[in-house]
């Protein structure tokens, strides 16, 4: 482990570099919306160990390694890692996942994410292959319960042709000015002024959003090869 911060209140950054094994070089290739399995010690059945899953946050080309996680109650994984500090060491494999960007010649792309769903789309925007091979235009959407829980919204916001959308469904503060509710609320709202046949859709995050995210594309006629998930639990 190289650092460790509260990003929010709940959500928290540990950034590491991976250790020199037998076989390998000094650190591991990734692409970038790919995740590292983490192994959790004794925390299952019998004092078995158990693996979680945490999306990588940076780029392929950066060093150290960014996770961005959501601090669970009860959570085995997340608890681990709240725990852990610089100089600390833990176990993981990687890389794994097959949710990674794929450049589509005359295609626009709109990232959707809640919460710390947002950390692949962070890995994909700032990579190299994303800096090559750009679509036609962005849209990024992170949805969260209240403001203090947004994340890289600065830096995802300052990325050349992509629109940012923080989308807050319990705003705390009156003074809030960003889109009050939720990020399937804020799409459909943009009806058939939105480029829905020309757009490649990602979509990570809690379940519920992707299933509405889904039929809200099927309405609007999407199709399947266009829509990429990862679902967290």
């Amino acid at each position: 482990v190289r650092s460790f911060k509260m990003l929010t209140p709940t959500v928290f950054e540990l950034t590491f570099e991976g250790e020199k094994t037998k076989d390998e070089g000094p650190d591991f290739a990734f692409e970038a919306g790919q995740f590292v399995s983490v192994v959790v010690p004794g925390a299952g059945p019998n004092g078995r160990d158990l693996r979680r899953a945490y999306s990588i946050a940076s780029s392929p080309e950066t060093r150290p390694v960014e996770l961005c996680i959501k601090l669970v109650e009860g959570g085995p994984g997340t608890n681990y890692l709240y725990k852990l500090r610089p100089g600390d060491a833990f176990k993981g494999f990687a890389p794994y996942g097959d949710f990674t960007y794929v450049p589509r010649a005359g295609r626009r792309i709109c990232l959707v994410a809640t919460g710390t769903g947002i950390a692949p789309f962070r890995s994909m925007v700032f990579s190299k292959e994303y800096a090559d091979q750009p679509p036609l235009s962005a849209w990024c959407l992170l949805g969260v319960r209240t403001e203090d829980e947004l994340v890289y919204e600065a830096e995802m916001s300052a990325v050349p042709n992509l629109t940012w959308v923080s989308a807050i469904s319990q705003p705390s503060s009156s003074d809030f000015v960003g889109y009050r509710g939720r990020v399937t609320d804020w799409l459909r709202a943009q009806g058939d002024s939105f480029p829905w046949a020309e757009t490649d859709f990602y979509l990570c995050g809690n379940g519920a959003m992707i299933k509405e995210m889904k039929e809200l594309l099927a309405e609007k006629g999407v199709q399947k090869e266009a829509i990429h998930q990862e679902k967290y639990y």
